[in-house]
């Protein structure tokens, strides 16, 4: 009898070792969602606190650009119509479409990219999407400011203007040397340049990260309350 009972306490130990390490799975879990819901709401709540400030002049935004992220800013310069970036796979109340990307140079000489909104694809593969010409010359614009590294990657096609054909992807940062930063339009001087479809903003909800970690902590409990009841069952 005392053999029979001192062969099932490895058994007896290492399934508390397998318990202990699943609790502590949890737990980790459960930390991870727990600041990953912390860091969302803080990231949500500045962007609700930038956007809702009044625009500012490009002049103005200092060599630190994560500080200005999604303010509002303001600028005067010449888009350039043979620099233009059709980025695919956007999509707009379920329609399949692209946003418009131009180069713009600023009157102080700074290349970057702004976004002129969503426009909705054309009937076949081949048939490019109908997009609004720009004003010739110099124009003011005012859009929301944006870094490199929010930037969607992936293929990006360009359309001429004339929609002559699909051309070679093209790198909008290395190829052109633009600022580590670009512009999602939201109005200008000239009446053609506001976007019938804005550049979306993210979805600014603190998401699920807290009802998860509260779930792992119940997983925990539950292999706490597990291991409990095997024990005494025995």
């Amino acid at each position: 009898m005392f053999s029979e009972v001192k062969s099932k306490e490895p058994w007896a130990l290492f399934k508390s070792f397998v318990a202990l390490l699943l609790i502590l799975l949890c737990a980790w879990a459960a930390q991870w969602q727990y600041h990953r819901g912390v860091d969302r709401h803080a990231r949500n709540t500045i962007i609700e606190q930038r956007i809702s400030k009044s625009a500012i002049e490009l002049s103005q935004v200092k060599s630190t650009l994560s500080d200005y992220e999604w303010q509002s800013i303001s600028t005067s310069g010449t888009f350039n119509n043979e620099k233009q970036i059709l980025l695919r796979n956007r999509y707009n109340e379920g329609k399949y479409g692209y946003e418009v990307l131009t180069l713009f140079t600023s009157n102080d000489s700074k290349n970057f990219w702004v976004d002129r909104g969503w426009v909705e694809a054309g009937a076949t593969a081949t048939t490019p999407p109908v997009v609004t010409p720009l004003p010739m010359g110099t124009v003011s614009i005012t859009g929301r400011l944006r870094l490199d590294s929010s930037l969607p990657r992936g293929s990006f096609f360009a359309l001429p203007g004339k929609g002559q054909g699909l051309v070679s992807e093209l790198n909008a940062q290395s190829q052109l040397n633009t600022e580590k930063f670009y512009i999602d339009l939201l109005s200008g001087s000239d009446p053609s340049l506001t976007p019938k479809v804005n550049a979306q903003l993210p979805e600014l909800s603190d998401g699920p990260h807290m009802a998860y970690a509260l779930q792992w902590i119940f997983f925990g409990c539950l292999v706490i309350y597990g291991r409990i009841l095997i024990r005494r069952t025995r």
